[in-house]
């Protein structure tokens, strides 16, 4: 079967989280900024793209070279084989970027881009013009460092969006992001989440997604379903796979509070429309009211960040009720993801780990406080490795 040059792009600081998702699907990858190279097929686009949790977008990598001149530009991107992957009628829209490269005009690139790929497609197709009437084929061209990269979208709409959230809260987070931190925390569906700050419920039900084995992309459909040389089957095989793999049987401990009723009415919403609304208890609850017998758990949340003036005075507040309340809980995990520069003083606790990360286009650090070893998971560990001795 045909194999492709396949990159799973990623928000900065996440290509670990990606690249190690795609090891755990058994894939040899190679992580650069804000991307992860791997080879797949048709089957593994298909795949890739219900699947993957954190990854922002796939795509096809058609062709790389060096090119210095526009001229470099034009030859490197009419040498490539176009005509394997757009039909006579597919509309090709070419989207571009460029840093740190000696071509830094953006519309010129573009521009270059498009008259080449016409130019090669008019060797394969007898027509001198192209109506792109048809599928679309969506193209970039990205120059770094002297170098140009031509890729195909598979994905079309962003990964984040699972089809479960067509309503927002304010300040929403990206479902990607979300899941982004339940993995990085290693909560495990065994133990107790809870996210005290909820809003609209996007960790909860990201959590929930993860606990069951539901692959996020089974709401939506991708670009490539409608490429006229995809094998259509490897959708459809793909879909009934992620159904196959879906944990029923396990009991989930997720829990989502918050103090605006008004929101958790749009997260008890987003759970259903992600069919894991008996997964998630969600309740109005001021964080001082935070209070459970469960031990062992986990604290996931996005709180206020005080980024408008006058508000950081009460975020500031909200972090110290953070530290007094999350205090009661000493052999639960705490991760919290904000953009307050000073947190950890305010909140009066140096992080086990920290992490830069980006809400969007605000730059932030996941703090993560780690809690004790379960006294279970601990003999466990000692069992393993007195066995490996």
């Amino acid at each position: 079967m045909r194999k492709f040059h396949l990159i799973a792009t990623a928000a900065f600081g996440l290509e670990g989280v990606v690249a190690a998702e795609l090891r755990r699907m058994g894939y040899e990858v190679e992580t650069e900024n804000g991307r992860v190279r791997f080879c797949g097929t048709m089957a593994d686009i298909a795949r890739c793209n219900l699947n993957l949790r954190v990854a922002d977008r796939l795509l096809i990598e058609v062709g790389r070279f060096k090119a210095t001149s526009f001229e470099e530009l034009f030859e490197g991107v009419r040498a490539l084989p176009w005509e394997e992957y757009i039909p006579k009628e597919g509309c090709f829209p070419v989207s571009g970027k460029a840093v740190a490269s000696q071509l830094m005009s953006v519309p010129d690139c573009q521009a270059i881009t498009k008259k080449a790929i016409v130019e090669r497609l008019k060797q394969k197709y007898p027509v001198t013009w192209f109506e792109e009437a048809g599928e679309t084929y969506k193209l970039e061209v990205g120059l770094l460092k002297d170098v140009a990269t031509l890729t195909l979208d598979c994905s079309g709409a962003g990964l984040h969006r699972r089809g479960y959230r067509p309503l927002t809260a304010q300040a929403p987070l990206r479902e990607t992001l979300a899941a982004a931190l339940v993995l990085l925390c290693r909560w495990h569906p065994d133990r107790t989440l809870w996210d005290p700050m909820c809003g609209s419920g996007t960790i909860p039900i990201e959590a929930a997604l993860i606990g069951r084995n539901i692959a996020p992309g089974l709401n939506r459909t991708f670009a490539a379903e409608d490429w006229r040389w995809m094998d259509k089957d490897v959708f459809r095989q793909a879909r009934a796979q992620a159904l196959e793999a879906i944990d029923r049987e396990r009991e989930l401990h997720i829990i989502g509070t918050d103090i605006d009723e008004r929101v958790l009415s749009t997260a008890r919403f987003h759970a259903k429309s992600a069919k894991v609304e008996k997964d998630i208890h969600i309740q109005c609850q001021p964080l001082s009211e935070m209070r459970t017998s469960r031990e062992y758990g986990f604290i996931v949340c996005n709180p206020p960040y005080g980024e408008r003036m006058g508000q950081m005075r009460e975020a500031e507040q909200l972090y110290r009720e953070m530290a007094k309340v999350f205090a009661t809980l000493p052999t639960w995990g705490k991760n919290v993801i904000t953009s307050y520069p000073n947190f950890e003083r305010v909140y009066g606790r140096r992080a086990d780990r920290r992490r830069k990360l980006y809400n969007g286009k605000l730059q932030c650090q996941y703090y993560q406080f780690l809690g004790p070893r379960p006294p279970w998971l601990e003999r466990a560990r000692q069992a393993a490795a007195q066995s490996d001795d």
